[in-house]
Protein backbone atom coordinates (compact mmCIF):
# COMPACT_ATOMS: atom_id res chain seq x y z
CA UNK A 1 0.00 0.00 0.00
CA UNK A 2 1.29 3.32 -0.99
CA UNK A 3 1.33 6.40 1.61
CA UNK A 4 -1.31 8.24 -0.63
CA UNK A 5 -3.47 4.89 -1.41
CA UNK A 6 -2.60 5.62 -5.18
CA UNK A 7 -1.47 2.91 -8.06
CA UNK A 8 2.46 5.29 -8.34
CA UNK A 9 4.96 5.52 -5.66
CA UNK A 10 5.17 9.26 -4.33
CA UNK A 11 8.78 10.04 -3.99
CA UNK A 12 11.33 13.05 -2.70
CA UNK A 13 14.70 14.07 -3.40
CA UNK A 14 17.44 12.73 -0.60
CA UNK A 15 17.93 16.75 0.52
CA UNK A 16 14.85 18.19 1.85
CA UNK A 17 16.64 18.90 5.15
CA UNK A 18 19.95 20.52 5.06
CA UNK A 19 21.26 17.41 6.30
CA UNK A 20 23.30 14.22 4.52
CA UNK A 21 21.44 11.80 3.15
CA UNK A 22 20.88 9.61 5.74
CA UNK A 23 18.92 11.85 8.07
CA UNK A 24 16.87 12.63 5.42
CA UNK A 25 15.90 9.15 4.39
CA UNK A 26 15.16 8.62 8.37
CA UNK A 27 12.73 11.67 8.05
CA UNK A 28 11.49 10.62 4.52
CA UNK A 29 10.76 6.89 5.63
CA UNK A 30 7.13 7.43 6.92
CA UNK A 31 5.95 10.15 3.87
CA UNK A 32 6.77 8.84 0.87
CA UNK A 33 7.34 5.93 -1.19
CA UNK A 34 10.33 6.69 -3.02
CA UNK A 35 13.35 8.93 -2.12
CA UNK A 36 15.78 9.88 -5.26
CA UNK A 37 19.27 9.95 -4.22
CA UNK A 38 20.45 13.35 -5.27
CA UNK A 39 24.62 12.10 -5.54
CA UNK A 40 27.85 14.06 -6.93
CA UNK A 41 31.49 14.81 -6.71
CA UNK A 42 32.87 18.08 -6.90
CA UNK A 43 35.98 20.17 -5.59
CA UNK A 44 36.83 17.24 -2.97
CA UNK A 45 33.42 16.53 -1.73
CA UNK A 46 31.69 13.30 -2.43
CA UNK A 47 28.63 12.32 -1.12
CA UNK A 48 28.20 8.96 -3.17
CA UNK A 49 27.25 6.24 -0.23
CA UNK A 50 29.83 3.89 0.92
CA UNK A 51 28.76 0.11 1.44
CA UNK A 52 27.69 1.22 5.35
CA UNK A 53 25.55 3.88 4.15
CA UNK A 54 24.02 1.66 1.62
CA UNK A 55 23.49 -1.23 4.42
CA UNK A 56 21.81 1.77 6.28
CA UNK A 57 19.31 2.23 3.32
CA UNK A 58 18.30 -0.92 2.47
CA UNK A 59 17.61 -1.16 6.27
CA UNK A 60 15.39 1.75 5.92
CA UNK A 61 13.98 0.53 2.90
CA UNK A 62 12.70 -2.20 4.47
CA UNK A 63 11.21 -0.88 7.32
CA UNK A 64 9.91 1.60 5.29
CA UNK A 65 8.79 0.08 1.89
CA UNK A 66 10.96 2.26 0.02
CA UNK A 67 12.50 1.84 -3.30
CA UNK A 68 15.36 4.39 -4.52
CA UNK A 69 15.49 5.84 -7.44
CA UNK A 70 19.20 7.38 -8.39
CA UNK A 71 20.14 10.58 -10.37
CA UNK A 72 23.05 10.05 -12.37
CA UNK A 73 25.15 13.78 -11.60
CA UNK A 74 26.83 15.13 -15.00
CA UNK A 75 25.10 15.04 -18.73
CA UNK A 76 26.05 12.30 -20.13
CA UNK A 77 28.05 12.49 -23.73
CA UNK A 78 31.29 11.19 -25.56
CA UNK A 79 32.83 14.49 -25.52
CA UNK A 80 33.70 14.10 -21.81
CA UNK A 81 34.24 10.48 -20.72
CA UNK A 82 34.64 11.90 -16.90
CA UNK A 83 30.64 11.61 -17.17
CA UNK A 84 30.65 8.10 -18.49
CA UNK A 85 33.24 7.40 -15.45
CA UNK A 86 31.21 9.40 -12.95
CA UNK A 87 27.53 7.47 -14.02
CA UNK A 88 29.87 3.99 -13.80
CA UNK A 89 31.24 5.00 -10.16
CA UNK A 90 27.85 6.01 -8.77
CA UNK A 91 25.86 2.83 -10.46
CA UNK A 92 28.81 0.25 -8.75
CA UNK A 93 28.14 2.13 -5.49
CA UNK A 94 24.41 1.89 -5.42
CA UNK A 95 23.75 -1.56 -7.09
CA UNK A 96 22.77 -2.84 -4.09
CA UNK A 97 20.24 -0.69 -3.42
CA UNK A 98 18.56 -2.30 -7.02
CA UNK A 99 17.12 1.28 -7.75
CA UNK A 100 14.22 1.93 -9.36
CA UNK A 101 15.64 3.58 -12.25
CA UNK A 102 19.28 5.60 -13.01
CA UNK A 103 17.72 8.67 -13.95
CA UNK A 104 20.04 10.86 -16.21
CA UNK A 105 20.35 13.43 -18.81
CA UNK A 106 21.95 13.41 -22.22
CA UNK A 107 24.39 16.05 -23.53
CA UNK A 108 22.74 19.74 -22.90
CA UNK A 109 25.66 21.89 -23.47
CA UNK A 110 24.09 23.19 -26.56
CA UNK A 111 20.65 24.64 -26.08
CA UNK A 112 18.30 24.09 -28.76
CA UNK A 113 14.26 25.27 -29.32
CA UNK A 114 12.57 23.50 -26.89
CA UNK A 115 8.77 25.38 -26.81
CA UNK A 116 6.40 23.72 -29.33
CA UNK A 117 5.81 27.13 -30.52
CA UNK A 118 9.38 27.51 -31.13
CA UNK A 119 11.53 27.25 -34.50
CA UNK A 120 14.46 29.60 -33.94
CA UNK A 121 17.36 27.73 -32.33
CA UNK A 122 16.44 24.09 -33.90
CA UNK A 123 19.38 22.11 -34.88
CA UNK A 124 20.10 21.27 -38.51
CA UNK A 125 19.05 17.90 -39.43
CA UNK A 126 22.69 16.89 -39.81
CA UNK A 127 23.80 18.04 -36.24
CA UNK A 128 20.45 16.58 -35.08
CA UNK A 129 21.71 13.40 -36.19
CA UNK A 130 25.06 13.76 -34.85
CA UNK A 131 23.45 14.37 -31.40
CA UNK A 132 21.60 11.22 -31.74
CA UNK A 133 24.05 9.37 -33.05
CA UNK A 134 26.65 10.18 -29.80
CA UNK A 135 23.38 9.75 -27.16
CA UNK A 136 22.58 6.02 -29.20
CA UNK A 137 25.98 4.98 -28.42
CA UNK A 138 26.21 6.85 -24.95
CA UNK A 139 22.93 4.98 -23.70
CA UNK A 140 24.16 1.37 -25.18
CA UNK A 141 26.96 2.02 -22.78
CA UNK A 142 25.77 3.01 -19.62
CA UNK A 143 23.44 0.24 -20.03
CA UNK A 144 26.01 -1.87 -19.99
CA UNK A 145 26.97 -0.72 -16.40
CA UNK A 146 23.30 -0.39 -15.16
CA UNK A 147 22.67 -3.94 -16.56
CA UNK A 148 20.09 -3.26 -18.99
CA UNK A 149 18.55 -0.26 -20.68
CA UNK A 150 15.46 -1.04 -18.93
CA UNK A 151 16.98 0.38 -15.57
CA UNK A 152 17.79 4.10 -17.58
CA UNK A 153 15.32 6.47 -17.62
CA UNK A 154 16.17 9.41 -19.98
CA UNK A 155 14.72 13.09 -18.71
CA UNK A 156 13.63 15.66 -20.76
CA UNK A 157 15.35 19.31 -19.92
CA UNK A 158 14.40 23.02 -20.55
CA UNK A 159 17.14 23.21 -23.31
CA UNK A 160 16.20 20.36 -25.53
CA UNK A 161 13.03 19.64 -26.91
CA UNK A 162 11.85 15.71 -25.95
CA UNK A 163 10.94 15.24 -29.44
CA UNK A 164 14.79 15.23 -30.15
CA UNK A 165 15.81 11.95 -28.19
CA UNK A 166 12.21 10.27 -28.61
CA UNK A 167 13.20 8.56 -31.52
CA UNK A 168 15.69 6.67 -29.63
CA UNK A 169 13.43 4.85 -27.93
CA UNK A 170 12.91 2.89 -31.21
CA UNK A 171 16.95 2.02 -30.67
CA UNK A 172 17.10 1.44 -27.28
CA UNK A 173 14.88 -0.07 -24.77
CA UNK A 174 15.20 2.62 -22.15
CA UNK A 175 12.50 4.23 -19.86
CA UNK A 176 11.50 7.98 -19.63
CA UNK A 177 10.99 10.36 -16.90
CA UNK A 178 9.18 12.96 -18.15
CA UNK A 179 10.21 16.42 -15.18
CA UNK A 180 6.75 18.13 -15.76
CA UNK A 181 8.35 21.12 -13.95
CA UNK A 182 10.71 21.37 -17.27
CA UNK A 183 7.45 21.01 -19.84
CA UNK A 184 5.92 24.21 -17.30
CA UNK A 185 9.41 26.17 -17.66
CA UNK A 186 9.12 25.74 -21.28
CA UNK A 187 6.04 26.57 -21.89
CA UNK A 188 4.43 23.08 -22.90
CA UNK A 189 1.36 21.32 -22.41
CA UNK A 190 2.58 18.16 -20.32
CA UNK A 191 -0.60 16.32 -20.73
CA UNK A 192 -0.03 15.26 -24.36
CA UNK A 193 3.39 13.48 -23.93
CA UNK A 194 2.64 12.26 -20.78
CA UNK A 195 0.11 10.65 -22.51
CA UNK A 196 1.35 9.15 -25.44
CA UNK A 197 4.47 7.88 -23.46
CA UNK A 198 3.24 6.66 -20.08
CA UNK A 199 3.74 3.00 -20.66
CA UNK A 200 7.79 4.12 -21.24
CA UNK A 201 7.81 6.34 -18.24
CA UNK A 202 9.36 4.75 -15.37
CA UNK A 203 9.77 7.98 -13.32
CA UNK A 204 8.07 11.59 -13.60
CA UNK A 205 9.39 14.30 -11.76
CA UNK A 206 6.55 16.99 -10.46
CA UNK A 207 8.16 20.66 -9.28
CA UNK A 208 6.27 24.05 -9.48
CA UNK A 209 7.65 26.94 -11.54
CA UNK A 210 7.68 30.56 -10.25
CA UNK A 211 8.65 34.34 -11.47
CA UNK A 212 11.28 35.72 -9.86
CA UNK A 213 12.27 39.22 -11.47
CA UNK A 214 12.95 38.46 -15.13
CA UNK A 215 13.52 35.02 -15.07
CA UNK A 216 11.64 31.77 -14.01
CA UNK A 217 12.68 29.23 -11.40
CA UNK A 218 11.97 25.65 -11.80
CA UNK A 219 11.81 22.88 -8.60
CA UNK A 220 9.77 24.84 -6.91
CA UNK A 221 6.50 23.95 -4.57
CA UNK A 222 3.47 22.73 -6.53
CA UNK A 223 1.56 26.04 -4.88
CA UNK A 224 2.62 28.38 -7.74
CA UNK A 225 1.48 26.17 -10.23
CA UNK A 226 -2.27 25.64 -8.44
CA UNK A 227 -4.75 22.40 -8.13
CA UNK A 228 -6.21 23.30 -11.25
CA UNK A 229 -2.42 22.62 -13.21
CA UNK A 230 -1.32 19.65 -10.62
CA UNK A 231 -5.02 17.59 -10.74
CA UNK A 232 -5.11 17.00 -14.17
CA UNK A 233 -1.81 15.26 -14.02
CA UNK A 234 -2.72 13.01 -11.08
CA UNK A 235 -6.17 12.38 -12.64
CA UNK A 236 -4.57 10.84 -15.86
CA UNK A 237 -2.17 8.70 -13.72
CA UNK A 238 -5.37 7.58 -11.22
CA UNK A 239 -6.78 6.44 -14.77
CA UNK A 240 -4.12 4.79 -16.64
CA UNK A 241 -3.65 3.13 -13.15
CA UNK A 242 -0.39 4.23 -13.71
CA UNK A 243 2.55 2.68 -11.15
CA UNK A 244 5.81 4.26 -11.41
CA UNK A 245 7.35 6.63 -9.11
CA UNK A 246 6.32 10.41 -8.99
CA UNK A 247 8.79 12.37 -7.57
CA UNK A 248 8.36 16.04 -5.78
CA UNK A 249 11.55 17.14 -6.84
CA UNK A 250 11.80 19.94 -4.77
CA UNK A 251 14.46 20.52 -2.33
CA UNK A 252 13.45 22.24 1.43
CA UNK A 253 10.83 21.65 3.91
CA UNK A 254 8.60 24.38 3.05
CA UNK A 255 8.50 23.25 -0.45
CA UNK A 256 8.18 19.74 0.22
CA UNK A 257 5.12 19.67 2.50
CA UNK A 258 3.19 22.20 0.65
CA UNK A 259 3.36 20.70 -2.62
CA UNK A 260 3.09 16.76 -0.75
CA UNK A 261 -0.01 18.32 1.16
CA UNK A 262 -1.61 19.76 -2.47
CA UNK A 263 -1.16 16.03 -4.23
CA UNK A 264 -2.64 14.55 -1.16
CA UNK A 265 -5.36 17.17 -1.23
CA UNK A 266 -6.07 16.33 -5.06
CA UNK A 267 -5.59 12.74 -4.79
CA UNK A 268 -8.17 12.81 -1.18
CA UNK A 269 -10.76 14.51 -3.61
CA UNK A 270 -10.96 11.86 -5.73
CA UNK A 271 -11.32 8.64 -3.46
Amino acid sequence: MTVLGTSYRLGSTSYIWPAEILPNVRQLGPLVDDVELVLFEVDGYSNLPDTAIVAELNALAGTHDLTYTVHLPLDLTLARPHSLEMAEKVIACTRDLEPWAYVLHLDGRQPVACRAESVEGNPSPATLARWRQDACRVLEEVAVRAGGAQWLCVENLENYAPEHFLPLLERVPVGLCVDIGHLWLTGRDPLPLLDSYLSRTRVIHLHGCAECGLEARDHESLLHMGVERVAPILDLLSARRYNGVLTLEVFGQEDFYSSRNLVAEVVNDKQ
